[in-house]
């Protein structure tokens, strides 16, 4: 028995080591910022609205919410439950971690019964033998057993490198979670704009009828020129063919929500949310960087692909070195079925079995090297992943203050253009002012409300953009699973 435990012995300790490196995470980046200045307190005060800045706040994962819009929220939920590329990327999840399961297999026994029957002819001569062959049937019935013992750690290597993948594919599927949510939200915020903008058009061109019933009247009259009237037709022409591409590009958002959220365009149900609707989040959360890096699920996959990578090293090292298996075998044999049981039938073996590569060709060497290469690969894509994240937060982040001050200055020049406009029209109708005031009211009052509210969607969209840029909460679903949707 002594010689039986020593053995046992040396096999844990061989099964505890393993050829290759062992995976250590990145470090975060030693930044405290995103932008080369300060985090602002807050941005300016546009439509009397000031967004604030909260730095290592949490970041809820259903951020929509904010926006305090039950259409809003109704779009989401029904894209996260019905949409095709979602449920392909949890099908894939699955997918892998059915694979990792099955990896683990190899870390136990592998037992399989054999049964065989057959009917033979034997060439003695094939022995040296003159005798004439003879004819005759085995039947085989017969249990074999093998483990392999992990000296050199490739199993181990294999499997680990199967766990990086399960985790990869997890945040993939988190980034097709925060990917869906943001677009299903930006397509709603877009479609509100296009909205607003068809409403305030046909309300200028309402004015602009009602304005030109006026100048109908005057030409009638014979106090103005018809080319008066010829160029408010004109300004009302241009105008209403101003409408076409807005309810396109709103039809085109529609169609996209559909696609989102797994129906087809002809049996839609689109919420509909108002611009005007939405509230504004102002308490923003800013994740801390040493965060940031841990929360990113782009960021993440690729430190699981560099994972991936460094598993794949010891796998093709430790291909380079021996490999050492248990296997053993019990059985009969018989010339009919009957004879299996008697004693005189039974067979057995047992032994170990090392294989040692001698010579590939050099094969199992750049084998090696391209798992290094692509190790390095991998590192040189999570660094220019991490990258791209901290742009785009800094990008965000800038595009929400510069965003506040435009707002700001388009609100004042829509009132400005607004009460010109009121006051031109009063002095027209009173005859106290010309055709071409009117006319110049009219355009500047429509530029300045379209100008302002293309300025409301884009500082919710760029809202948007630092809710996905800071990694969308997903890791904070589990925190909240009343009625949220599944990240």
């Amino acid at each position: 028995m002594r010689p039986l435990a020593c053995l046992c012995v040396i096999t844990a300790t061989l099964n505890a080591c393993a050829v290759g490196p062992n995976f250590v995470r990145p470090a975060p980046p030693d930044v405290d910022r995103y932008r080369r200045e300060p985090l602002l307190a807050a941005t300016v005060a546009a439509d009397d609205q000031a967004q604030r800045f909260t730095p290592g706040a949490t970041v809820t994962a259903d951020w929509w919410r904010l926006f305090k819009s039950e259409q809003l929220d109704a779009a989401v939920r029904q894209a996260l439950a019905g949409n095709p590329t979602l449920q392909a990327a949890e099908a894939t999840l699955r997918q892998s971690q059915d694979n990792l399961r099955a990896g683990y297999g190899v870390f136990f026994p592998q037992i399989s019964a054999v049964a065989d029957a057959s009917r033979q002819r034997t060439a003695p001569i094939l022995q040296g033998s003159p005798a004439s062959g003879a004819i005759f049937n085995v039947f085989t019935l017969s249990g074999i057993i093998s483990y392999a013992i992990d000296v050199f750690g490739g199993n181990r290597r294999r499997v680990e490198g199967l766990k990086a993948q399960t985790d990869y594919q997890l945040y993939v599927s988190k980034a097709a979670y925060v990917t869906l949510s943001a677009n299903v939200v930006n397509t709603s915020i877009a479609r509100a704009g296009y909205d607003a903008q068809i409403r305030a058009t046909e309300q200028l061109l309402e004015l602009e009828n009602q304005q030109l019933q006026t100048t109908e009247a005057q030409v009638r009259a014979g106090v103005a020129p018809y080319s008066n009237l010829l160029s408010l037709r004109s300004l009302i022409a241009a105008n209403q063919a101003s409408l076409a591409p807005l309810k396109q590009k709103r039809s085109q958002a529609e169609h996209l929500l559909a696609t989102l959220e797994g129906v087809l365009p002809s049996k839609a149900t689109v919420p509909d949310v108002e611009l005007s609707g939405l509230t504004l989040p102002v308490d923003l959360p800013v994740s801390l960087p040493s965060d940031f890096v841990r929360q990113r699920p782009d960021i993440l996959s690729a430190e699981s692909q560099m994972h991936v990578a460094s598993a794949n090293i010891g796998v093709a090292t430790a291909a380079m070195f021996p490999s050492f298996s248990l296997s053993g075998s019990y059985g009969a044999a018989g010339s009919t079925p009957a004879n299996l049981a008697s004693g005189n039938s039974r067979f057995w073996d047992i032994g170990p079995t090392v294989s040692v590569p001698l010579f590939q060709g050099g094969s199992l060497w750049f084998g090696r090297k391209a798992a290094i290469d692509a190790y390095q690969a991998s590192q040189a894509i999570y660094r220019q992943t991490v990258l791209d994240a901290f742009a785009q937060v800094a990008d965000a982040l800038d595009a929400l203050a510069h965003d506040a001050e435009a707002l700001q200055a388009q609100a004042d020049a829509q009132r400005a253009a607004g009460d010109a406009l009121n006051l031109v029209q009063a002095n027209y109708h009173a005859g106290l002012a010309g055709y071409l005031e009117l006319l110049v009211a009219d355009v500047q009052y429509h530029q300045a409300m379209i100008a302002y509210l293309q300025a409301v969607a884009q500082r919710h969209q760029d809202t948007v953009a630092l809710f996905v840029a800071l990694g969308g909460g997903w890791w904070n679903a589990q925190r909240a699973p009343d009625e949220r949707g599944t990240p």
